[in-house]
């Protein structure tokens, strides 16, 4: 019966987290705390970064875009998926699930460019360092950001055409928190062999090639690395190296575990999708960032100015 009516109107039926209704509240709590939580990393991440004329750097500058692209794409899910566990009808209009579906793969597209772009960054920086600002002055920055929201933004959009061709003659109830292109899939009675050949080929021509690109940039940088005679300087170029890496293998590994297996194991993808559209973005300012030491400087401006005044003073009585 519940099917029928499904079938009669253009609305999803997103279970959610509504097949746990002990945890509701628990969950709810969870979510809205983690949500809060990466929105205010973020957002100071771009607060310091736009106000700090020391952190005006091509790098830092990309990190301030990871960090916009991070917000974006939480929003996109996190919001409704709140929403849902206060209301007794969790349908949405497949328009609205369109919507979500497009912009969420968009964004992800996006920060994979934009984690690429942040390689090349460093890649210029450690190897080339005497032509870094004129190779990454800011109009190159600006071009390279806009560049990757726009090559994401067009990827997604063959993904939301093909489905919004899709014909439903059964049931519309996906068993996700948000409008994954995986689930509606599964619901669909139209075939959905070509759509998923052409999903997992652009799919793995965006992420395998930007990561073989990641991985060229790398060998260049070690390579570089290890002929810096200095430690300190050593360290320091390791030190940001690793951080990039480590948002790297964050979202990819999350990415491949949510998708790249058999339609088997698919049932469990609302668990592998939290690490991507929540974990990850949270932990991107504490990896990449707060524990720069530039950043905890900037965020120390008063006492920066009094370490500035005592040097003065010791330069006078000198």
């Amino acid at each position: 019966m519940e099917a029928a009516n499904l079938s009669s109107t253009s609305d999803i039926l997103m279970v959610g987290f509504s097949d746990l209704p002990h945890l509701q509240a628990p969950l709810f709590s969870m979510f809205l705390l983690l949500y809060l939580l990466t929105l205010s990393g973020n957002l100071l991440i771009v607060a310091t970064v736009s106000s700090n004329s020391q952190l005006h750097t091509p790098m830092y500058f990309f990190v301030s875009m990871l960090s916009l692209i991070d917000i974006s794409y939480t929003s996109v899910v996190l919001p409704p998926m709140l929403a849902n566990f206060f209301l007794k009808d969790s349908h949405v209009s497949l328009t609205k699930c369109l919507l979500q579906m497009n912009f969420f793969l968009g964004i992800a597209a996006a920060e994979v460019v934009l984690l690429t772009v942040m390689a090349y960054d460093r890649y210029v920086a450690i190897c080339n360092p005497l032509h870094y600002s004129s190779i990454m002055n800011l109009a190159v920055c600006i071009r390279l950001a806009v560049g990757s929201w726009l090559i994401g933004l067009m990827l997604a959009l063959p993904f939301t055409v093909a489905v919004s061709g899709f014909s439903y003659c059964g049931s519309r109830t996906i068993n996700h928190f948000f409008c994954d292109v995986t689930a509606l899939m599964k619901i669909t009675c139209t075939s959905t062999h070509t759509i998923e050949i052409v999903i997992y080929a652009i799919g793995a021509s965006l992420t395998l090639g930007s990561f073989i690109l990641i991985i060229i940039s790398y060998v260049n940088i070690v390579s570089s690395i290890i002929k810096i005679k200095a430690k300190a300087g050593r360290w320091k170029a390791f030190l940001t190296c690793t951080s990039h890496l480590t948002v790297v293998l964050v979202f990819y590994g999350s990415l491949c575990a949510t998708y790249i297996r058999p339609k088997s194991a698919m049932g469990d993808s609302k668990i592998s999708s939290l690490t991507y559209i929540i974990i990850s973005p949270l932990c991107n300012p504490i990896i990449y960032s707060m524990r720069n030491t530039d950043f905890k400087n900037a965020l120390r401006p008063k006492n920066n100015k009094l370490s500035t005044i005592g040097m003065n003073n010791n330069t006078i009585k000198q």
